[in-house]
């Protein structure tokens, strides 16, 4: 850790213990259609490496689309329990390269596993995760929730509430959540802040509806970002509000606050 005083830099952060949520497809990069975009990949670790140094205690949580999409495939014939399995062990090898490239960074990490695989990643256990977030280590879950029929975005609801994550982080493609699909009208409507109520209300894909009632029964927030961009991790950790969209689930608070 490059500073001397973690504890002095970790006052300076809004959110401390965070669980990062990434997808599998964002590793494609721009012109890939499978596998792994290596420049993707050293990008997401020098902004984890940056977070870490600020005095963040990062647990990622990562999906495995850019590799195989359980649901797609199940629908060709696949059993739909088979098909989830596969895209866990998916997640898997994302996990791998991405616990690879953080500790060519210098960092210190595990990987976690929901299926036992001893050889390659330690079972999950929480108190251990926990224990290894004190220690300055990036925790990696891998495989899911480890049952078919969740993703990996309930995995990280559930994997956030279970490490006590003050916030799961989306990061994305996109700046945040918008009225519409930015990437088919640019002019769409980004929000600040959303209620998860009116997430719900407008149908917009945050995350699916078993991660978000996780979320929603326990108040969590979530905060959607555009991980490319360079800084942005740490700017959202320091509370930059001109980053991304809060969704929030305070009754008292205005539905939608436009950006």
């Amino acid at each position: 850790m490059a500073d001397a005083s973690p504890e002095a830099a970790a006052s300076s952060l809004t959110h401390r213990r965070v669980l990062l949520k990434l997808s599998g497809e964002a590793l494609l990069g721009a012109d890939r259609s499978f596998g792994i975009d290596e420049s993707v990949l050293r990008t997401y670790a020098q902004e984890i490496k940056q977070a870490v140094a600020l005095g963040a205690e990062i647990a990622i949580v990562i999906g495995g689309g850019n590799i195989f999409r359980g649901v797609q495939n199940a629908m060709k014939g696949m059993t739909r329990a088979h098909a989830d399995y596969m895209g866990m062990l998916a997640t898997m090898i994302n996990g791998m390269a991405l616990q690879d490239a953080l500790e060519q960074a210098g960092l210190k990490t595990r990987l976690q596993s929901s299926i036992k695989m001893e050889e390659i990643a330690e079972p999950f256990i929480r108190r251990r995760a926990m224990r290894h977030l004190e220690k300055g280590r990036v925790v990696i879950f891998g495989a899911g929730t480890g049952n078919p029929y969740f993703t990996t975005d309930t995995a990280a609801a559930l994997r956030g509430l279970e490490i006590d994550a003050e916030v799961i982080l989306k990061g994305t493609r996109v700046n945040g959540v918008f009225a519409e699909d930015p990437e088919e009208n640019p002019e769409a409507t980004r929000f600040a802040r959303i209620h998860g109520d009116e997430v719900i209300r407008r149908g917009l894909r945050v995350m699916d509806m078993t991660a978000f009632t996780l979320c929603q029964e326990s108040e969590m927030p979530i905060i959607v970002f555009n991980m490319g961009v360079e800084g942005n991790l740490a700017r959202v950790l320091q509370g930059n509000t001109a980053i991304g969209t809060r969704v929030h689930w305070n009754d008292d608070a205005p539905a939608t606050q436009p950006a």
